[in-house]
């Protein structure tokens, strides 16, 4: 497997497909409010419109209603896979600025025009990310910027994506932001530097995932 799909692959959201979606129960202690990065809101409209961007792109892809329904049926995490990617966004950056790394516009075109080349054109590099990685057409560019920030903040640390050192760094960004999720998409673990499922006496699990786009 090329080298940067496999980061795109550690990088981007494919952790749980089959997940149930959350819904709250009883008192919310983030009321509109998706996570909080660094003192800063990721609300749950903006959460919501994210998403909402993908099953827009997905059902653009697919004609037939009963393929679509079952491109949605296999993608019941999006919502908390998205949060995800996200927060990671965010936790990145700031990992890669204490680096001393950074990314140009320069840099992010050159790799979508080796990546179109790979996937035989724009639109299939486009597909290719919206299948794999749940990643809406709109949003290319700044995944491919996370990751190069990712490649280029390894290299800095003489080391690569898969490997202790990387993590370590993101961990520590983590820690400097203070991640906090709201309890119905998860917790944040720090170590980890990724979403995890975290278990609420309030929170309420629905099986079946929503036949339609979410709306904002």
């Amino acid at each position: 497997m090329h080298r940067r799909r496999r980061t795109a692959l550690v990088l981007t959201a494919a952790l749980a497909a089959a997940a149930p979606v959350l819904t709250a129960c009883g008192n919310d202690a983030h009321p509109g409010t998706a996570a909080v990065v660094g003192g800063q809101r990721i609300t749950v409209s903006q959460l919501e419109s994210r998403v909402n961007e993908v099953r827009k792109a997905q059902r653009a892809e697919v004609s037939d209603e009963t393929q679509y329904e079952q491109v949605v049926s296999s993608t019941g995490g999006l919502t908390r896979d998205t949060l995800h990617n996200m927060v990671l966004d965010r936790v990145l950056h700031r990992a890669a600025r204490d680096a001393g790394v950074s990314v140009t516009r320069k840099e992010i075109q050159q790799m979508r025009a080796g990546l179109e080349q790979q996937a035989g054109g724009a639109k299939g590099l486009r597909t290719a990310w919206l299948q794999k990685y749940g990643i809406a057409p709109a949003r290319l560019d700044d995944n491919l910027r996370l990751q190069l920030e990712a490649q280029k903040l390894a290299a800095k640390l003489g080391t690569d994506t898969a490997q202790p050192p990387f993590w370590k760094a993101l961990s520590k960004a983590s820690k400097e932001l203070h991640v906090d999720l709201n309890p119905r998409y998860g917790a944040w673990d720090v170590q980890k530097s990724s979403r995890v499922d975290a278990r609420t006496p309030w929170v309420r699990e629905v099986t079946s995932a929503p036949e339609q786009p979410l709306t904002a």
